[in-house]
């Protein structure tokens, strides 16, 4: 589904991803680990087509995101690490406006956003200005605007940032619904105890290279292993990289 082929990225003499390879299925829910500075994000822009890599194929669904971008974004959902929004359009006005930068009908965008609102209860706060929205709320309607047109892949950089425990799990929520439908997520995180609940696969990425990947049962069994808690574990492993 999600294929990344010997990925490479340097800026000046700074290697910010080197030469990593993934393959993700369709459905999967795929957290992606590392320290600061490890090449997380430097990554999701590359399979977002927000950053050229130096080498390498990021091919989704058999399409090079970097030969047919267009043709790509169409089937990527992304929610970036820090949410933007128009300040004076409210949640609703500025879902619509996200579904109709993917061509979709009037009653296509409708039938979306009234989907999207009723799963994750905005309430009367969808109709109010985006300039009044906390951080956790600005969050959830960018993440509610990534699953509007209903993408094949949703890339999501720290989803969690400003989110009450409601809306946490609301969101939590929403992610598995919709990839038991198929929808694949690649999602890069801080939070382990998220990795761990709901995660069906798992990489850690370091000094830009890969040097875990495997199903979360996987990862349950290397922790049962070591006798450690899922952090100690992931200190063990980027530590002895």
């Amino acid at each position: 589904m999600l294929l990344i082929k010997n990925l490479s990225k340097i800026f000046g003499n700074f290697q910010a991803v080197n030469n990593i390879n993934l393959e993700i299925q369709k459905g999967e829910l795929f957290g992606f680990l590392g320290p600061n500075g490890a090449g997380k994000t430097t990554t999701i822009k590359m399979i977002t087509g927000l950053l050229s890599p130096a080498s390498g194929n990021i091919l989704l669904e058999g399409i090079d995101v970097w030969e047919n971008p267009i043709e790509a974004k169409m089937k990527i959902g992304y929610v970036p690490d820090q949410p933007f929004l128009y300040d004076k359009l409210t949640g609703r006005e500025f879902l619509y406006f996200s579904g109709g930068l993917y061509n979709l009908s009037k009653v296509q965008i409708k039938n979306s956003v009234d989907e999207i609102i009723d799963l994750l209860k905005f309430g009367n706060w969808i109709d109010k200005r985006t300039e009044e929205y906390s951080q956790g709320m600005k969050q959830r309607v960018v993440i509610a605007s990534a699953f509007i047109h209903n993408p094949s892949l949703v890339v999501v950089d720290e989803p969690m940032i400003g989110l009450d425990p409601q809306s946490a799990f609301d969101i939590k929520k929403l992610f598995t619904d919709k990839a038991k439908s198929g929808v694949t997520i690649f999602m890069s995180t801080h939070s382990l105890n998220v990795v761990e609940e709901i995660c069906t696969s798992v990489g850690i990425i370091n000094k830009g290279s890969i040097i875990f990947k495997n199903n979360i049962n996987e990862l349950h069994k290397l922790k049962n292993d070591h006798n450690s808690n899922l952090e100690e574990l992931f200190i063990q492993i980027t530590n002895n990289q």
